[in-house]
């Protein structure tokens, strides 16, 4: 008879090493991330408002998006990138949190070479930028569309990369890395980090029409001068 598999995660036969599973239900660990967010928009919100009261509230909602993708990518990513090599045992907030999106995608739970590369990189490059573009936001600087471009693209470019190996390996090498619940792939997997594709492209397309209509006012500057 088959061994039963010594963990939850898909292809079953996976090198998981010293798997515990999360002592704290999901529905709790959800409601915890989901308040640290909601606390940290929260203060980022009235901190912009009280600095800069001037602020339309369409470039607030850009920092408030730009600090949690930071943050995100700084901490929560962080942590994967710290302790990638030893997150089946974890028992922390982090940890568990971890352990449970790994069900729709298993390869954070091996060390994939990929994942690690693109989360390090997220790490140490990206999240660091948002921040950077939240700052230039909140000053008005003339900077902030042009590094607002290099930000979004990032993220359009690492989630392209993210579903394609992911799906490629399934569908091509018959390796799926998702529970075969519907709930983990379109939840999970696909949804969440969907959004990492929606928001950056409406940011990107914000920029790439700020950056086009003011070399536009320059070309017509220059225009009317000759003409003179």
């Amino acid at each position: 008879m088959p061994s039963e598999p010594s963990h939850p995660y898909y292809p079953l036969g996976a090198k998981i090493i010293d798997y515990s599973p999360n002592q704290t239900p999901v529905l709790e660990l959800l409601v915890s991330a989901g308040g640290g967010c909601a606390v940290l928009l929260g203060l980022v919100f009235a901190v912009a408002s009280y600095v800069r009261p001037a602020l339309r509230m369409a470039d607030r909602i850009a920092i408030l998006w730009f600090v949690l993708s930071g943050s995100l990518h700084c901490f929560f990513e962080g942590y994967f990138m710290l302790h990638h090599d030893h997150m089946a045992s974890a028992q922390d907030l982090f940890g568990q949190l971890w352990k449970e999106y790994a069900l729709s995608d298993s390869r954070y739970m091996t060390s994939d070479t990929l994942v690690l590369c693109m989360e390090s990189m997220t790490v140490l490059l990206w999240g660091p930028l948002c921040f950077v573009v939240a700052y230039l936001t909140a000053t008005r600087h003339s900077l902030r569309h042009p590094f607002q471009v290099v930000a979004c693209m990032s993220h359009l470019y690492g989630d392209t990369l993210y579903y394609a190996t992911s799906l490629f390996d399934h569908y091509v090498h018959d390796r799926p890395y998702s529970r075969p619940e519907p709930y983990y792939f379109w939840i999970y997997y696909f949804l969440m980090n969907f959004i990492w594709i929606i928001v950056p492209f409406y940011y990107l397309y914000q920029s790439m029409t700020t950056l086009s209509n003011a070399m536009q006012r320059q070309v017509e500057s220059a225009e009317r001068r000759k003409a003179q």
